[in-house]
């Protein structure tokens, strides 16, 4: 019997009555768009994560461009990210108009290296987008700090990382705000595409919100021109169900990220994931670097044993043919393009952890 990289029907056995009366409920209740779900889902979220706003969005995706539209980010604005990530970060610099700058990677966090941060800040530079990659928060205080002494806003892509910790602040809860992405492979997951953007600051929600319907406060008025970023009540409804057990998902991903440690520490070619000191990781993903050029050998061995794995991410977004009119080359961030020549994501959330390990070291051992 093979292991899935993430079974979500098992994960939704235990409440899948409830998921199924909380749908029948908004299908009854006729309000799908905008309302009491959507409203009651953005209360526990902000709580949970102890920010002043959650604005429910579309997607991931979407909250990262809202966020930019919110901030009047137009063509010929430059925003500092990672090229070590997925499409979607730079996808929403691009489609405001703007151009990504980016810089190398912490070659054992694999986010967002603060200390090349001021070499790449100039005259057209507009805010930072760091990421939060794999379920480990970004050095925030470093990024923020820099960020303040050039007066440029912060945004966290936190899509991976909802639940982390950086100093025992939430991922997502930093100044100007944090995104969240509810994708279903996500720790916390819709059954379709759904996000939601964080903040503290007053002004900036109700930017938001006016953002995501069209540009406008009132029907058929508008102040701005924004877009249909609506979080659907059937989104948020399941959401809600769900939050609540974030938590124990959490415990489950943290015991096999402890076990996976453990078993793989003998083997020098197989690079653990580094929990900062100041982070509480909760592990979206387990990645392995795979060294000495081995990660197809490991690669044949999970497909051999029928266990599912993924490469997050195979092609940095410099290297991207997309991207090229940004004028970046390969070799221009040597850590990102290691990483993604090593990196190998195992099931995490799963109770066959014993069977991962078998497959990728069980004859060695």
């Amino acid at each position: 019997m093979g292991v899935p990289l993430l079974d979500i029907k098992v994960m939704h056995q235990p409440f899948r009555q409830e998921l199924l009366d909380k749908l029948v409920e908004v299908l009854d209740s006729a309000s799908y768009i905008n309302g009491p779900y959507v409203e009651a889902f953005e209360s526990q979220l902000a709580e949970y994560c102890g920010a002043k706003h959650a604005i429910g969005v579309t997607s991931g995706s979407d909250a990262l461009i809202i966020s930019l539209m919110a901030l009047g980010i137009e063509p010929g604005d430059e925003i500092i990210t990672t090229p070590f990530t997925f499409f979607a970060t730079a996808g929403a610099i691009a489609r405001v108009g703007a151009t990504s700058v980016f810089i190398d990677i912490e070659p054992d966090t694999f986010n967002l290296d603060p200390q090349k941060l001021a070499a790449a800040i100039g005259p057209k530079t507009k805010g930072i987008i760091p990421v939060s990659l794999y379920g480990q928060t970004a050095n925030m205080d470093a990024i923020i700090e820099i960020a303040e002494q050039h007066h440029l806003w912060v945004i966290e892509d936190a899509a991976q990382s909802i639940g982390a910790k950086y100093n025992g602040r939430m991922s997502g809860s930093f100044p100007l705000a944090g995104t969240y992405s509810f994708f279903p492979a996500k720790n916390l997951g819709a059954i379709g595409d759904a996000g939601a953007v964080m903040t503290d600051d007053d002004n900036f929600a109700q930017q938001l919100r006016t953002m995501r319907n069209h540009g406008g406060q009132n029907q058929y008025f508008y102040e701005r021109v924004g877009g249909n970023f609506r979080l659907d009540a059937i989104q948020a409804a399941v959401l809600s169900v769900k939050l609540p057990y974030l938590k124990v998902w959490e415990e489950v991903r943290r015991k096999n990220a402890a076990f996976y440690d453990d078993a793989f520490g003998d083997f020098s070619d197989l690079g653990r994931p580094v929990q900062a000191a100041n982070c509480h990781h909760v592990y979206n993903q387990y990645v392995l670097r795979v060294l000495d050029g081995k990660r197809d050998q490991y690669v044949e061995r999970l497909k051999k044993a029928q266990v599912s794995y993924a490469i997050y991410y195979p092609l940095c977004l410099h290297q991207q043919a997309c991207f090229s009119g940004l004028g970046y080359k390969t070799g221009d961030f040597p850590i990102a393009e290691k990483a993604a020549d090593e990196v190998l994501a195992i099931p995490i959330m799963t109770d066959r952890a014993e069977q991962v390990v078998a497959a990728l070291v069980g004859e060695q051992r």
